[in-house]
């Protein structure tokens, strides 16, 4: 009797934090989408998860701790199916067009990615370099050496320009995030500072894109 009411209490507890920790997740991502990281305030994500300010902080001591478990979580959704595009046997172009449309989509989903990207970059690269390996379950090198043999086969083919897959993969990503990263400055002079105008160019982007980087490499 008493097992079965120590069982069913931890469960419950089990659960309770559980729900409790996802609705602190679902908060903050909703604070940083809107504010970023430098603008958010724990109190305020505390306060649209309806908890106080100091069960947040025994859940994530710091603000820059709960940024890096959204960041992750939004990442993990984004690496497996990459992973598993980039290491099969499809054409080159394929797997140039597959990434750009799911890069874009998390881009688009989590626009405060690119600059808590740019942010570690400078701050500590290395947080970056273990959440992607934590999700691909392989070394990065690895990756590009496998998308190289494949490009060399590709290239011997006929089928495409000779170009390194460090080259190839650095146009892909540059093209993708600087229009999210560079938003403030390109919306400003290239828009008028027209937000709808700019959503709309973002939307188009992603075709024009592919089609770019698919014509640069084309044989």
């Amino acid at each position: 009797m008493w097992l079965n009411y120590i069982v069913n209490t931890y469960s419950f507890m089990t659960e309770h934090e559980m729900n409790t920790e996802q609705k602190i997740l679902d908060a903050a991502k909703d604070v940083f989408q809107q504010k970023g990281l430098t603008g958010a305030r724990m109190q305020e994500i505390a306060d649209k998860a309806g908890i106080n300010k100091a069960l947040l902080h025994y859940y994530y001591r710091t603000k820059d701790k709960l940024f890096e478990k959204v960041f992750e979580i939004a990442f993990s959704l984004f690496i497996p199916r990459v992973k598993e595009m980039m290491g099969s046997d499809r054409p080159i172009m394929e797997k140039i067009a597959f990434f750009v449309d799911n890069y874009l989509e998390l881009l688009n989903k989590h626009p405060y990615i690119p600059g808590f990207i740019i942010s570690e970059l400078n701050r500590n690269p290395q947080i970056l370099v273990n959440i992607i390996e934590k999700n691909i379950q392989i070394k990065q090198n690895r990756l590009i050496e496998l998308l190289d043999d494949q490009i060399q086969k590709e290239v011997k083919a006929g089928i495409i320009k000779p170009i390194s897959a460090k080259n190839l993969m650095t146009n892909v990503i540059s093209l993708c995030i600087f229009p999210v990263v560079a938003r403030p400055i390109l919306q400003g002079i290239i828009f008028d500072n027209n937000k709808k105008e700019y959503d709309i160019f973002l939307k188009e982007r992603k075709e024009f894109v592919k089609d770019y980087l698919i014509n640069s490499i084309k044989a």
